[in-house]
């Protein structure tokens, strides 16, 4: 199949593929968990008003009257007024919110060769030249509410491009060397693909039309022979690690800039624009590594795959935008119907359970942000050494726990459980500052000083580079064989259409208590409630029930 494609095609594509996820990652380790959340707020703050009258600008007040945490700042929008503190987790709400309705209508447009670059640049433009334009906006322009827009912009944009970049990873996995090379074995079992498919178009007309646009990229394998069970492991393999490499690159650019950005924001301790400035560069790399993948990524006429597109060959005359937009849509549906939850029961529990956790992870992240801001008063320098250290200790924390599995012969299901429980552990510790005798003359504990930030940073860090590594690679035993696109598409439905709702309800508390303290009760539940349902998953009877599911398929045409 691909073993007559020549390497250095195969080297250029495998580094266009890499040159984004280096220019792409940027922008969520420096904008996106950083520094946009700081500068919403600053936007925020430099046009609000001291509360409860609302009649003095947050802006009149010294620095240790502003270093008081009984101090609120509220912004007018429009006819309402909102703290300057939860304003920023509003915009993000609203941006995920979108960025999963995004995902859902392009992601099988996505899957077409002939769309798919000019998809990813397009959506890459978008990101990077919102985040751009905060560069020349000012808080003290009477157009600063744009802020939100722009940002709102970014994170859709940055969403939608990973869907097309995701969409080459299958292809880079089977055109890999290793991969190659178990094939070779059996070059037959590639074209019975094609005759599995035949099967299910032959299926009833609602399933056959559900297979046209939702074909798995990674085709249809056959079970019956041992080599294509070494094919299959082979595959996955080489998906990991080339999944791997892309979060890897995407870390290390993202801690590149952020020291770089510390430069600037150092030096003009913190200021609005400083801020702006960070996240415009961080705009500024995603465009100018961006180019390599424009000039490396293949176009359509040299990235056909008959196995990419077996199932929408039929639509291919009459294809438009709005009919594989309804078809995504309807393809969502079906997979989430109740017979289908039954039948996969424990791939949906698991699904439940990460809903839970991507959200309070993320949800995490961004409070622990605006709470070292806006409750310990930290400087954006300090802020920016948070955000280098979190991502450095997530590459160790991937790199350490397979070792220590290995050696305490953990199953994937027990180290995500003792990731989560240690993640959980960081939002109770914040709980106990409303404890007396953390109020008093004491000047360490229950999340109360700069200094535990720090500390907290490398904890988090570790599990959470863990925790992302174990939570993808315990999805993958779950899954139907054959059907992996599809279902990690769902698994990323799953991530974004969730990781609006901790935003917003911890701008709910923040809002109403005016303290964002409180909101930590509201994350230990939340990642607390997703460990009963992750421990009631059985890996053994889903791998089994995930292997009948596809049967039953290909048999019956169900």
């Amino acid at each position: 199949m691909t073993s007559t494609r020549p390497s250095t095609a195969y080297k250029q594509r495998l580094r266009g593929w890499l040159s984004y996820a280096f220019a792409s990652e940027v922008f969520v380790v420096v904008s996106l968990t950083l520094f946009l959340p700081i500068c919403l707020e600053q936007f925020a703050r430099d046009n609000g008003f001291l509360q409860p009258e609302k009649t003095e600008p947050c802006s009149s007040l010294s620095g240790a009257a502003s270093a008081s945490a009984d101090v609120r700042c509220a912004v007018k929008i429009g006819w309402l007024w909102i703290d300057t503190a939860s304003f920023s987790l509003y915009v993000y709400s609203i941006s995920v919110a979108l960025q999963a309705l995004t995902v859902i209508s392009m992601g099988s447009i996505a899957d077409r060769p002939l769309y798919r670059k000019p998809l990813l640049l397009t959506f890459a433009a978008i990101g990077a030249f919102s985040a751009i334009l905060f560069l020349p906006l000012s808080s003290a322009s009477p157009l600063w509410p744009v802020s939100a827009l722009l940002a709102i912009c970014a994170n859709v944009g940055f969403g939608a491009s990973v869907v097309a970049m995701n969409a080459y990873l299958p292809s880079l996995a089977r055109d890999s060397p290793e991969v190659v090379q178990v094939s070779s074995d059996f070059p037959s079992s590639c074209e019975s693909r094609s005759e599995d498919a035949a099967v299910d178009a032959g299926a009833d007309g609602e399933l056959e039309h559900l297979e046209e646009v939702s074909a798995p990229l990674l085709g249809y394998p056959t079970h019956a022979s041992a080599s294509q069970s070494n094919y299959n492991i082979a595959l996955s393999r080489a998906t990991s690690r080339i999944s791997s490499l892309g979060i890897a690159s995407g870390y290390g650019a993202g801690i590149i800039l952020l020291l770089v950005a510390l430069i600037p924001v150092t030096r003009m301790h913190g200021s609005t624009f400083s801020l702006r400035l960070a996240i415009g560069l961080s705009g500024i790399w995603w465009v100018v590594f961006s180019i390599p993948a424009a000039i490396w990524l293949p176009n359509a006429a040299n990235d056909e795959d008959s196995s990419v597109e077996s199932g929408a060959t039929k639509l291919e005359s009459n294809w438009t935008f709005t009919s594989e937009i309804t078809a995504a849509w309807k393809r969502l549906g079906v997979m989430l119907r109740w017979r289908e939850i039954k039948r996969l029961q424990h791939t949906f529990r698991y699904l439940a359970a990460w809903f839970l956790l991507s959200d309070g992870f993320t949800t995490i992240t961004s409070t622990a942000i605006l709470f070292g801001k806006t409750t310990l008063r930290m400087d954006s320098s300090s802020l920016i050494l948070i955000g280098a250290i979190t991502p450095t200790l997530g590459i160790i924390g991937s790199l350490v726990f397979p070792s220590l599995q290995r050696k305490f012969l953990w199953s994937n299901l027990q180290v995500l459980v003792l990731l989560v429980t240690m993640v959980s552990l960081i939002p109770a510790y914040g709980c106990l500052g409303f404890l007396p005798i953390f109020k008093g003359d004491a000047r360490f504990g229950g999340l109360t000083t700069q200094g535990e930030m720090f500390g907290l940073a490398v904890y988090f860090g570790f599990a959470y580079g863990a925790f992302q590594s174990y939570a993808r690679a315990f999805y993958a035993e779950l899954l139907p064989p054959g059907e992996e696109a599809r279902w990690y598409g769902l698994f990323s439905i799953t991530d974004k259409s969730s990781s609006f709702v901790g935003p917003l309800i911890v701008g709910l508390i923040a809002d109403s208590t005016g303290n964002i303290r409180y909101a930590f009760f509201f994350l230990v539940f939340m990642v607390w409630a997703a460990v009963p349902v992750l421990l009631s998953v059985n890996v053994d009877k889903g791998r089994q029930d995930a292997r009948d599911y596809v049967s039953r398929r290909a048999l019956v045409g169900e």
